[in-house]
């Protein structure tokens, strides 16, 4: 006998809102399965107004509601049994963001959680990456959003360190990321991976699934430094335009996928790593995975 049950997570990113709907298979002395049944992205750069002027428009404010009014009920059509919505750094650093987050809980009935970025690497870590992590090795997690760069280094199957950074793609195309704030960067990651000699490379977020996908490498297979530099080499070598037409990028991905992989990199420079995984997993992942368990809590407790 098997049931099913339906879980939506909501990212609100920086760069894009999206909408992950999972459904989670359990059967009988096994592991559940996870299945993502329908991922929605809207491109809503929240980044572009908050780390400017340090408030949402209210261009995007309306956007917002419609946005989450249309998850609502995509929601309900699915027969979701719970929900999380949670907003990362534009949302957390906007003087508004929190009204914005009452405005459309009121006008929609979708409460919002702004989290800082120790819980947003804390919940991408909760991410299943078992089938994918040995036992017997060492990766640093690497999630580029559009505010911000979140690390989490693994070594024996066991969280070592994470530390969340102001280092996003939107910024970066503001030109909003100062050199301390990479030396920083540079510095935590150099000083927590110096005692492992062989690292590997778990990267995480819209981009990086870009540039594996274009790669036609097989699930599973990583991309070797010398790929993603000859890919990076590539990507400046074109004209925005040019991404759009002859890269098929979206207009929202044409720019930002640049400073995405100088991100990733540089990381691979500060532990030496040669290859990068790259899973399809993030921060939605690790909200359905909090919601499963909360569940099962629950469902003991009573």
């Amino acid at each position: 006998m098997i049931v099913q049950k339906k879980y939506a997570a909501i990212d609100i990113g920086s760069n894009a809102v999206r909408l992950l709907i999972s459904t989670v298979t359990e059967q009988e002395d096994r592991d559940p399965l996870f299945k993502k049944t329908s991922l929605v992205r809207v491109p809503i750069r929240l980044g572009a107004d908050v780390f400017i002027s340090r408030k949402i428009s209210q261009d995007n404010i309306t956007r917002m509601i419609d946005t989450m009014q249309a998850f609502k009920l995509l929601m309900k059509s699915h027969r979701i049994e719970k929900y999380r919505a949670c907003a990362t750094s534009a949302m957390r650093e906007s003087e508004n963001g929190e009204e914005v987050a009452r405005m459309i809980e009121n006008e929609t009935g979708v409460k919002i959680n702004i989290i800082d970025g120790n819980d947003e690497a804390a919940i991408i870590a909760a991410t299943d990456l078992h089938v994918l992590i040995q036992s017997d090795k060492t990766y640093l997690y690497v999630d580029v959003g559009g505010g911000s760069t979140e690390f989490t280094l693994y070594s024996n199957g066991k969280t070592i360190a994470s530390r969340s950074f102001k280092l996003g793609t939107v910024r970066l195309l503001e030109n909003m990321v100062s050199d301390e704030v990479w030396k920083e960067t540079e510095d935590w990651v150099r000083s927590a991976t110096k005692d492992f000699t062989r690292i590997d490379l778990i990267g995480s977020g819209g981009n990086i699934n870009n540039i594996f996908k274009s790669s036609g490498k097989a699930n599973g297979k990583p991309l070797s430094f010398l790929y993603l530099s000859s890919y990076y080499q590539l990507l400046q070598s074109f004209t925005y335009e040019e991404r759009i037409t002859q890269l098929n990028l979206n207009q929202d991905r044409a720019d930002v996928i640049i400073p995405a992989a100088k991100i990733y990199l540089s990381a691979m420079k500060w532990t030496r790593a040669r290859r990068i995984y790259v899973p399809k997993i993030g921060l939605s992942d690790g909200i359905i995975k909090s919601l499963y368990q909360e569940a099962l809590e629950e469902a003991t407790r009573a």
